[in-house]
């Protein structure tokens, strides 16, 4: 996959490409180098912080959250994100309403969250009874998963 062809490459920063691009090297390389690892998270890592950057940029330039919010360091994706949000913090900090306003429906708002919450929030963190441990397989799947949600978004929203 060639993401220099793809609608949103000059829309997000060269960083964010850069972290695309370096998950999509590990894809290629890890199965050459004849080891096996119990978790291929770290496939995954770079692409998830890039689907994070492109979230924050895609809710600052549709005006969901404030440039405070896009350049500083309290908000966060999977609160703003949360379908499960608090009623009363939905308002104030909540960006999954807006989205089903804005695109007509939750399809894309869900695919968003289910996204965050399958390649950042599963794969990054450790609990007692979710080891959360994935095979190379899932871990492509992941980042093919990031990079459709980020398709879909773009042309969804309309980016300019």
């Amino acid at each position: 996959m060639n993401l220099k062809e793809k609608p949103w490459a000059s829309y997000i920063e060269q960083d964010l490409r850069e972290l695309l691009e370096e998950s999509h090297l590990l894809l290629e390389a890890v199965p050459k180098w004849g080891e096996t690892f119990l978790d291929y998270s770290f496939v995954v890592f770079p692409a998830a912080k890039a689907y994070e950057g492109f979230l924050k940029k895609l809710f600052f330039d549709l005006g969901f959250i404030t440039k405070d919010d896009y350049y500083g360091k309290r908000f966060r994706i999977g609160k703003a994100l949360n379908p499960a949000l608090e009623p009363y913090l939905r308002e104030k900090e909540g960006v999954y309403d807006k989205l089903v306003n804005f695109c007509g429906g939750k399809n894309l708002a869900n695919e968003l969250w289910e996204t965050w919450r399958q390649c950042r929030n599963l794969v990054f963190h450790w609990f007692p009874d979710e080891k959360n441990a994935i095979g190379f397989e899932i871990a492509k799947s992941r980042v093919e998963m990031i990079i459709a949600a980020i398709d879909r978004a773009f042309t969804e929203c309309k980016i300019k």
